[in-house]
């Protein structure tokens, strides 16, 4: 898009020949082992879940799940949304969040909402720069990692697909 080279960031689905590579990301960033279930509904989630790359590395990603909800809609939750520490800062992180706002406005759902661990203040403070609010804390979710505990950040999505 732009003509100069600082930020080469592309973004890729989530496939079963490039799943290794999330694996490899969660490996490195999360504190959580992630089960089979996690890297299915990744798969499954179709353009919600993205690898990004800056210059042809993969070095970030995001995967969500579809919920419905009572009433038949349906609710995006961020599964997980990390970058390699190195890359931090450089707008990787902001364009996977922004690629998962835009398709939930293009598809109409409303509600998106993620689990970060208390003590996780950098997090915290970028996903209330999006929007997100903190809406609960629960007690003991995370095992084996302390604190234990988490916040539950929701934004509401205001855009909606365009009317015709």
């Amino acid at each position: 898009m732009g003509a100069g080279r600082e930020m080469e960031v592309s973004l890729d689905a989530v496939r079963d020949k490039n799943m290794m590579q999330l694996k490899k990301l969660n490996t490195a960033i999360f504190p959580v082992r992630y089960n089979d279930k996690y890297y299915s509904d990744a798969l499954s989630s179709g353009d919600f879940s993205k690898l990004a790359y800056f210059s042809d590395i993969c070095v970030g990603a995001i995967a969500c799940r579809l919920e419905k909800v009572e009433g038949g809609t349906v609710r995006a939750y961020i599964m997980t949304l990390g970058v390699l520490a190195p890359y931090r800062g450089l707008g990787i992180g902001t364009k996977l969040l922004s690629h998962v706002l835009d398709l939930c406005a293009k598809q109409n759902i409303s509600e998106i909402y993620l689990h970060v661990q208390t003590n996780n203040d950098d997090a915290i403070a970028f996903y209330k720069k999006y929007g997100f609010e903190i809406t609960e804390t629960i007690q003991n979710y995370y095992v084996n990692i302390t604190p234990p505990d988490c916040y539950v950040l929701t934004k509401v999505i205001s855009g909606t697909a365009p009317k015709k």
